[in-house]
């Protein structure tokens, strides 16, 4: 299937999702959350595109412009979703690595709320 370009994408911070919106519907999104304490990183809990959507590129665009958001704010992500961390490993360039206390800070901060996933 061709890639889209009528793909737009939201950043929901309340509801902690970063959208890939398709003709006015969701095609996908990642689940996300901000870490508490300073530096505030994004940290990307799941990755989701929806059936019938799959294969077009859409969930490697939610990463991209995640990373692209966390920049702009000069925040580290934090990519604890596996698609997340796998697309990041491919693109050392786009997805620089957060450091290691920010690392085991969202992970504490995701495993004492399971509300965030």
């Amino acid at each position: 299937m061709p890639q889209s370009t009528s793909i737009g994408f939201q950043d929901d911070r309340k509801a902690g999702r970063l959208l890939a919106v398709e003709d006015g519907a969701p095609v996908g999104f990642i689940a996300y959350f901000v870490l508490s304490g300073p530096p505030h990183a994004l940290v990307a809990v799941h990755t989701v595109v929806e059936p019938g959507h799959e294969g077009r590129g859409i969930a490697g665009d939610l990463v991209r412009t995640f990373y692209g958001i966390a920049a702009a704010e000069g925040v580290p992500v934090v990519p604890l979703c596996p698609y997340a961390a796998s697309w990041a490993a491919k693109h050392p360039d786009q997805a620089p690595e957060a450091p290691a206390p920010v690392v085991e800070a969202a992970k504490a901060q995701l495993a004492s709320d399971s509300d965030l996933w």
